[in-house]
């Protein structure tokens, strides 16, 4: 599968349609970005049942920062809109497998309820 351009517009849409997206923060400037482009590319064809997209962080400012993207590349993936893994860097074709099984292999009844922990312990404590 292709990699898909994203853009402020579009973002949460995406992320509405995909239960895995991988969002590549890059930019056309950065050394390393250049490097993962062509490993993210051929890594996409391997896993259709994944939506790879890219973000250009210079086209793109008021989504990089809503991401707080600080360094790129900037790998992030969610599943079933939940952001799961967030790493700058660019990775090799392996790791990036490795990353794609990981998040394939979650429980996410788990993750949710986790989030679901975290928001009640939130309410609870005293506000001051």
């Amino acid at each position: 599968m292709a990699t898909t351009d994203l853009t402020t517009a579009d973002f949460q849409q995406t992320l509405e349609d995909s239960d895995i997206l991988l969002v590549d923060f890059w930019a056309d400037w950065c050394g390393p970005c250049k490097q993962f482009a062509p490993v993210y590319s051929q890594v996409s064809e391997q896993h259709p049942d994944v939506t790879f997209a890219k973000v250009d962080t210079e086209a793109e400012r008021e989504l990089a920062a809503a991401a707080n993207i600080t360094s790129i590349p900037t790998l992030m993936a969610f599943r079933e809109k939940v952001l799961v893994f967030s790493q700058p860097g660019a990775l090799n074709a392996e790791q990036l497998t490795e990353v794609i099984t990981a998040v394939k292999d979650l429980d996410m009844a788990e993750v949710h309820k986790q989030i679901a922990e975290d928001a009640a312990e939130q309410d609870a404590k005293p506000q001051g």
